[in-house]
Formats: C-alpha cells, sequence, structure tokens
C-alpha cells in the first residue's frame, strides 16, 4: 500500500487508531509510526483539534519532535499549546533560527514573550539553580526578565519582534544578543537596526560589550565600573558566559545610594543598618550605638594612664597644648583616610596606582609635619616665650602629623587586602587611635628634650 493511501485510511479510521480498541487500530497505529514525519504532519493538520491533540501527544517523544519540525508554523503554534513547558521548551530548540523567527510571526504577543523565555530557561536555570547569590553581588540586584535577540535573526524579524512586545526603553537602549545556547555574544543599539538592511542578519553587525559582570562580582565594585564607563545597563552572565540578566541604571542607582549611606554609617562607627531608620527598633538603634561607643570609651582611657605616668614631666604650659597636639592628629588622619577611602570608590587608587600613591602621601606627610610644627612652635613661643617647651611642642606636632598621614593611608589599604571594607578605618576609630598615639608621642618627646 502506498503512503497516500496508509495515510487516508488512518485519517479515515482515526477514533480507532487513537483508541487502539480494536486489530485495525492497533495495526493502522503501527503503520503509521512507519511514515515519513512530513506526511505525519500533513494528516495531523488534517484532523479538528482534539483528535489532533490526542493523536500527537500519544507520538514517541523523538518521533513527535520530528514530526513538530515538519508541520506548518500555523501548525507548530497549535501544538505548543499541547504540550507542557519542558516540552515546549524542546519543541522550540529543535527548530533553525529562521524557522524559528517565523513561527514567532503565528504566534500571538503573550504566546511570544512566554516563548522568548522558555527559549532561554534552560541555559538560565542550569546556571541559577547552582548559585546562591549573595544580596552584595550581581546576581543579587540583577533583572532576569530581559528580552534578548538572537545573532542569526535578521533586522526585519527583530524589529517586528521589539514592535510586538514593546520592551522598556531603559533597559534596552542597548539590546543584548547571545548564540542559541544563550551564551552573550554582543549587544546591538536600535539605531543599529534602523540604519541596516530589513534581511540583514543582526551577527553581521555586533558591538562587543564595554563591560560584561560576572554573576558572583561585588555589587559595588560593579557600580564603580559601570561609572567609569559611563554605561546605562550591563549585562550579567555565569561562568560558561551564559546570559542571566541585566543590572539598569535605576538598580546602579539605588546601589550606589546604599552604598554611600553604608560608608557613612561605617565612618561614624555604626553597624550599617540593614532597614531604615524609622523602621529599626530602639533597641536595635541603642545597642549598634551604645558597644561600639563603649569599646572607645575603654581605649581612649588609656591616654589618662599614659597623661598619669608622664604627669610630672606635662606639668606648667606643657599641659595646655594637649587638647591642640591630639585634635591635630585626629584631624589629619581624618582628612587623609577620607583622601584614600574617595580614591578606592572611585578607582583612582588600585594596585597598580598603589605605590604611586603611597610615595606621593608620604612626601605630603613630611610636608604637612614641618609646616604645622612650625605653626605650632609659632603658636606657644609667641604666647609663653618659652623657647624649650615649644620646640617640644612642635616636634610633637610634627610627628603626629607623620604618624596620622601614614596611618591614614596606609590602614584604608591594609583593610582592604584583608576584604574589609576601608570606610571603617576613618572617623572615630582612627581618631581614637591617633589621640592614644598623640599623647604617647607628647609625653616621650616632652620627657626627652626637656629632662
Amino acid at each position: 500500500m502506498n503512503q497516500p493511501k496508509i495515510i487516508q485510511e488512518i485519517q479515515d479510521n482515526i477514533e480507532a487508531v487513537i483508541s487502539q480498541d480494536s486489530p485495525l487500530g492497533r495495526s493502522l497505529w503501527r503503520m503509521l509510526l512507519e511514515q515519513h514525519p512530513a506526511d505525519v504532519a500533513s494528516l495531523v493538520s488534517e484532523l479538528d483539534k482534539e483528535q489532533a491533540q490526542h493523536l500527537f501527544l500519544m507520538l514517541p517523544k523523538e518521533f513527535r519532535t520530528d514530526v513538530f519540525r515538519k508541520s506548518s508554523f500555523h501548525m507548530q503554534a497549535t501544538c505548543l499549546n499541547f504540550l507542557s513547558e519542558h516540552e515546549k521548551a524542546e519543541a522550540l530548540y529543535s527548530l533553525g533560527i529562521d524557522d524559528l523567527a517565523d513561527l514567532f510571526d503565528h504566534v500571538s504577543d503573550s504566546d511570544l514573550k512566554k516563548y522568548l523565555n522558555l527559549l532561554h530557561r534552560k541555559a538560565r536555570e542550569k546556571v541559577i539553580s547552582l548559585l546562591q547569590f549573595d544580596p552584595e553581588s550581581a546576581g543579587g540586584i540583577m533583572e532576569t526578565e530581559v528580552l534578548t535577540l538572537m545573532q542569526d535573526f535578521t533586522v526585519e524579524k527583530s524589529i517586528k519582534m521589539l514592535q510586538r512586545l514593546k520592551p522598556r526603553k531603559e533597559i534596552h537602549h542597548q539590546i543584548y544578543v547571545t548564540n542559541k545556547q544563550h551564551q552573550l555574544v554582543g549587544y546591538v543599539s536600535l539605531e543599529d537596526l534602523v540604519l541596516n538592511p530589513p534581511e540583514t542578519r543582526i551577527s553581521s553587525f555586533l558591538n562587543k560589550n564595554e563591560l560584561v559582570v560576572h554573576v558572583d562580582q561585588d555589587r559595588e565594585e560593579v557600580a564603580k565600573q559601570m561609572m567609569r564607563y559611563e554605561l546605562t545597563s550591563a549585562p550579567v552572565v555565569g561562568d560558561e558566559n551564559y546570559f542571566l540578566g541585566v543590572i539598569p541604571s535605576e538598580t546602579l542607582i539605588d546601589v550606589l545610594v546604599q552604598e554611600a549611606t553604608e560608608d557613612v554609617q561605617k565612618m561614624a562607627a555604626l553597624t550599617p543598618m540593614k532597614q531604615a531608620y524609622f523602621q529599626t527598633s530602639f533597641f536595635r538603634l541603642l545597642y549598634n550605638r551604645a558597644y561600639i561607643l563603649i569599646g572607645l570609651l575603654v581605649a581612649e582611657s588609656f591616654s589618662g594612664t599614659i597623661l598619669r605616668a608622664y604627669e610630672e614631666t606635662l606639668c606648667g604650659i606643657l599641659m595646655f597644648f594637649i587638647p591642640m597636639l591630639i585634635s591635630t592628629g585626629g584631624n589629619t588622619s581624618g582628612q587623609t583616610s577620607a583622601v584614600v577611602i574617595q580614591g578606592m570608590a572611585t578607582g583612582e587608587i588600585h594596585p597598580g596606582t598603589m605605590r604611586k600613591f603611597l610615595k606621593r602621601e608620604l612626601l605630603t606627610a613630611l610636608a604637612l609635619s614641618i609646616i604645622l610644627g612650625i605653626a605650632a612652635f609659632l603658636r606657644v613661643y609667641f604666647t609663653y616665650h618659652s623657647l624649650a617647651e615649644s620646640f617640644a611642642i612642635s616636634c610633637s606636632v610634627g610627628l603626629v602629623v607623620l604618624f596620622a598621614v601614614s596611618l591614614g593611608s596606609f590602614i584604608p589599604i591594609f583593610l582592604k587586602r584583608l576584604n574589609i571594607d576601608p570606610a571603617f578605618s576613618a572617623g572615630p576609630f582612627l581618631a581614637t587611635l591617633m589621640d592614644i598615639l598623640g599623647v604617647l608621642v607628647y609625653c616621650y618627646v616632652a620627657k626627652l628634650i626637656l629632662s
């Protein structure tokens, strides 16, 4: 029996074939599985919707995929409605890129968006399911519902897709392009699509991404890089360059605000608050502030111990200039650490420029120690006309300033090496350290000179 007659006989006895409750039905079913997928596709398209659904779902998995590929685009759109989410993704993957683009012309806008997500869900879920994204990482702040184009789409198909889906302009100023495995290959702009001929494949005018963010990268580092390259969005990829999402401009702004808020709180010796001020309980606020202040109070008390040990040395006018000395140390160290932290935040100070920065700061420390030492000498001498005491105070101020600039430069860099936020080195912590060190230097230098 030739193929057209077999197909016609199967169609005439379709209910028996579907139910397989008779020898004829079972015989015709075996014959059906021996037919070419194109002939079976033609048969399915001739049946009513209920019969087509039953017969299509009865087919073995691999044979069903071949039948799907040989069906018309209209029939493919219908058959997709018969399948589960996982089976839809596999059916879409079985199509060539041109057939896939043509199929999308025969589905509704809502289905188009759903199928585009399904098409890459397998690749994305494979990566995302293996990762526990840290809220401080790029994966924790990226947007995953992002429209991408495939590199073998034509300009005409791409524009039609954009017109139908109407993606958010601020996210898709750069439209990211992937291969069929959903690996990032570049991006195109709307201007690129408008200026190229309709039949041109977008792979022929792809742009290279200035910045590609890894999903585990720290969000603060991502924000710095986006600012450096003046980008409004950045693509996020996994280990094998699988495209996972986008960090848009509004997220960048949120990150910058949050990081700046945390830095201010750390510089004030506060544990960063995860919630807004009025959403944080009174006792939580009290605890966060009290335990640090108690620690600083105890540390500061060592200054009194040092003063008591050098009580005889600091008699007379030397006692009057202790506040000037320790405030100079605190002010200088705070100023220096602010310069370092700002430089790190903007990316200007990095491992490549570290040596140059430290050399420059040490030179600055020497210059400031001489200038402030002279200023202190003049201040004391013209007030009390005591050469020895003026010299002792001047030397102390110079040494304290030298230590303050050095510590203000080195401590943030050292903390950065230990993966601790350098902002912790500023404010009360460094000021307390300089108070203790300043008093110690003052007492020792005064005893050395005046004795």
